[in-house]
């Protein structure tokens, strides 16, 4: 395992150093594990007080909590989960698995540096951009374009067909071929066992600095905004739009046809059945309402049962 001085690591993340810069950290760890060799991230002061953590230990925390810590090395950060993430990277096992052969179609497309799993397919016209990693397992159907820096987990189905059917006279259903693809801007990351569906006639688009969880389904001719986070387990009905820095809960169900705004937050297992117009939060399922106004309606909820027996007790 590599080891790196604090000084080097500082030096990263622009943080301030309190105590020795030479002291070799060769990872993280929990509080309960903490050691001098690694670093211990701490972010309220609720775990302080509820552990007791070693001197020798070297915390990472914000200005606010670092006086808790008056013997430790310390590195303190104006956002200490950012550091925590850049600094991450530099303890991440890199895997062997560089540059294999995929199955591929004809005219496929591959950019600088790829990283490519074992049992991926790229189909016919696929275009792959710079420094792109696909996981394991991975089928890129036909026509689909994914831009640089891009990274997709084990798993997941690109471009597949979408859940387009028109019912017949007779009751049957007739499946709709879907004539669009799907492109992915620069810089998305995408979990594993998630599925994009291809576009009925236009594309779905997934937008720059999209950040998307496992077991997601976006369907046909969705687009996501720049910067959106979804959690997993999230399903997104065809033709949706979804705005910019939208971030949505774990298992949120948005129904076909919706329009959400920039800066909206839904949260998790809320169905979304109408247009969210404002940035905000949105919470609930019977129907979606500003989150202000479903904490009144689920005040309501909780009394029900008192209002009915006063009603029922007045009517005796």
């Amino acid at each position: 395992m590599n080891s790196y001085p604090l000084s080097q690591i500082v030096n990263i993340t622009k943080d301030k150093l309190v105590g020795r810069g030479d002291i070799l950290v060769n990872g993280f760890s929990t509080i309960e594990n903490s050691s001098k060799t690694k670093i211990t991230l701490v972010l309220s002061k609720k775990v302080i007080s509820n552990r007791n953590i070693s001197e020798d230990a070297i915390i990472l925390t914000n200005e606010d909590l670092a006086s808790n810590f008056p013997k430790n090395c310390k590195i303190i950060s104006d956002n200490p989960k950012l550091s925590f993430a850049l600094i991450s990277r530099l303890f991440q096992e890199s895997s062997s698995l560089t540059n294999l052969m995929p199955i591929t179609g004809t005219n496929v497309l591959i950019g600088k540096n790829p990283i490519i799993g074992f049992g991926t397919v790229l189909e016919d016209n696929v275009s792959i951009g710079n420094n792109v990693i696909i996981d394991h397992n991975v089928i890129i159907h036909r026509g689909v374009k994914i831009g640089n820096n891009v990274r997709i987990g084990s798993g997941s189905v690109i471009g597949s067909e979408g859940f387009g059917n028109v019912l017949r006279s007779d009751k049957k259903w007739e499946h709709i071929s879907h004539l669009g693809s799907v492109i992915i801007n620069n810089n998305v990351s995408i979990g594993s066992n998630c599925s994009i569906d291809r576009g009925t006639i236009d594309n779905t688009i997934i937008y720059s600095n999209v950040i998307i969880d496992n077991q997601v389904h976006i369907a046909h001719n969705v687009t996501i905004g720049e910067g959106t986070a979804i959690a997993a387990k999230v399903g997104i009905a065809g033709s949706c739009n979804i705005g910019k820095r939208n971030m949505i809960g774990g298992m949120v169900g948005i129904v076909d046809h919706i329009n959400t705004a920039d800066d909206v937050i839904i949260s998790a297992t809320s169905t979304v059945n109408k247009d969210l117009k404002e940035p905000g939060t949105y919470t609930g399922i019977m129907p979606i309402s500003k989150h202000s106004e479903w904490k009144r309606i689920a005040l309501w909820i909780t009394k029900l049962d008192k209002i009915s027996k006063f009603i029922n007790f007045k009517n005796i």
